[in-house]
């Protein structure tokens, strides 16, 4: 009688805990709804560009702002990542097959792993193009090796200080007095005040040496006293500073709020997979 008992026992447990023969994860319907959603982020990013973003002129007069551009960058991420995320995860949740037999729970569970699955896929394929894409315009030569990988962070970072020296900087540093003609080496003095400058821009301050060549530089093209041209020097340095750190700000600022949009984005991924799951479930 007991061996009975436990032989029932053991057939009840073992028909309870019989796996299903195919995975739980709906591939096909993942993969749609990543489609979608990157080719709805990939339209809304050229709406935005063209309708709104690329009206938006930050020089001077135009009443626009760096900090109204950085707000409206940041509405234009949430509502990007919201939209497509959206989409795609109600796509995914329609298309994928009915779980017959399955807990509520279960299913609920499923469906939002599968909105964010299908968020993360189009992530990989929007950054995989852009990158193929960037990867493209640097040629041939910046391939991956220890060497190459150094002199090309040198030089991007050496390319961003520089582009962060306007030319007007210099036409006040080199500005001669009234009447007075620049002298014929004023462009490679120009040059090299970029150069020196550039590299301070990247250290975190320009050497006390290298101000005073600076100053001296200034006042044998300019005519100016080594005074003013000292002056020159120190207010031309700490406007570049102050300009450079504000846009080192704001790219730490998108940085963060592109992240949150995109926390954002895979969260409305899985309520609206989610909300796609149950519709389907309520049809045949």
């Amino acid at each position: 009688m007991e061996d009975v008992t436990t032989s029932q026992r053991s057939a009840a447990i073992g028909s309870s805990t019989v796996e299903a023969k195919t995975s739980a994860v709906s591939w096909a319907a993942i993969l749609a709804g990543a489609v979608v959603a990157a080719a709805t982020s990939l339209i809304l990013v050229l709406l935005a560009a063209g309708m709104g973003l690329a009206s938006v002129s930050p020089g001077s007069g135009s009443g626009t702002s760096g900090t109204s551009i950085l707000v409206m960058t940041a509405i234009a991420l949430l509502v990007i990542q919201w939209l497509s995320a959206g989409v795609g995860g109600y796509v995914t949740g329609r298309l994928r097959t009915k779980w017959v037999g399955t807990h509520t729970h279960e299913v609920f569970f499923r469906d939002t792993a599968h909105g964010f699955i299908a968020w993360a896929v189009a992530t990989l394929l929007v950054t995989s193009t852009l990158a193929s894409g960037a990867s493209s315009l640097l040629g041939a030569g910046a391939h991956a090796s220890g060497v190459a990988v150094g002199t090309l962070a040198a030089n991007a970072a050496s390319a961003g200080a520089i582009s962060n020296i306007r030319p007007y900087d210099l036409d006040v540093l080199f500005r001669t007095s009234a009447g007075m003609e620049a002298k014929p080496g004023a462009t490679g003095a120009r040059e090299e005040t970029g150069h020196i400058l550039a590299r301070g821009l990247v250290t975190g301050d320009v050497p006390a040496a290298d101000r005073t060549y600076l100053a001296q530089l200034i006042a044998a093209q300019t005519g100016a006293s080594e005074a003013d041209a000292q002056r020159r020097v120190d207010d031309g340095i700490t406007q570049m500073k102050a300009a450079a750190d504000a846009a080192r700000r704001s790219s730490e600022m998108t940085t963060i709020l592109t992240a949150l949009a995109m926390v954002v984005g895979a969260f409305i991924a899985c309520v609206s997979a989610a909300l796609g799951g149950r519709v389907r479930d309520m049809h045949p």
